[in-house]
């Protein structure tokens, strides 16, 4: 079973923070209260599990004996947050990024240069790991929980529609997440 102690420590260690990238905001420092920690949940969930509840900007990684690990996370703006049961079909280290054709539509003067894609990098608005969202029906919808080179905006509504995590935090979930394993967007 992880302990706290672990969880901080391999935060703290993650060589893909991203704190000297030059998108950084000076001053910016991780509240106490965004950093994740081991709770006991309400309910009856088999470890192995991803849950995020939006309302509290949280995700929870599910561990045996009823606990979870909570992680503050960012999520989609306005009515772009889809709910619903996913699966892990994907997992990716610094993964390259290509904005929706919707988000090219949405806001051309934003998206429209990155048509062709962005590798993956430091700057890359997937950060260092993201997990891939499938479901039978649709195969990959392009929904995604990863890392952000923009820490600062975890624990608000800003997204595209994926759950962003910081850097180190997404380091630390990517590295027990498992392919099919499932995660439900409450």
């Amino acid at each position: 079973m992880l302990k706290r102690r672990h969880i901080l420590t391999t935060a703290l260690c993650a060589p893909f923070i991203g704190a000297t990238s030059s998108l950084a905001r000076e001053g910016w420092v991780l509240p106490e209260e965004y950093k994740p920690k081991i709770i006991k949940l309400a309910g009856d969930y088999p470890a192995g599990e991803i849950h995020v509840d939006p309302a509290r900007f949280a995700l929870y990684w599910t561990l045996e004996e009823g606990k979870a690990i909570q992680y503050t996370v960012g999520i989609g703006r306005g009515n772009l947050y889809e709910s619903g049961t996913f699966s892990i079909g994907a997992k990716k280290e610094w993964p390259s990024w290509t904005p929706t054709q919707d988000m090219i539509e949405r806001e051309p003067g934003q998206y429209k240069r990155f048509e062709d894609g962005m590798p993956g990098g430091p700057g890359n608005p997937l950060g260092a790991r993201a997990l891939y969202l499938f479901t039978p029906e649709r195969g990959d919808t392009f929904l995604r929980i990863h890392g952000t080179p923009k820490p600062w905006t975890i624990a608000s509504a800003v997204s595209n529609g994926c759950v962003r995590l910081t850097n180190s935090h997404i380091g630390h979930l990517y590295n027990q997440v498992q392919i099919g394993a499932k995660a439900v967007l409450h």
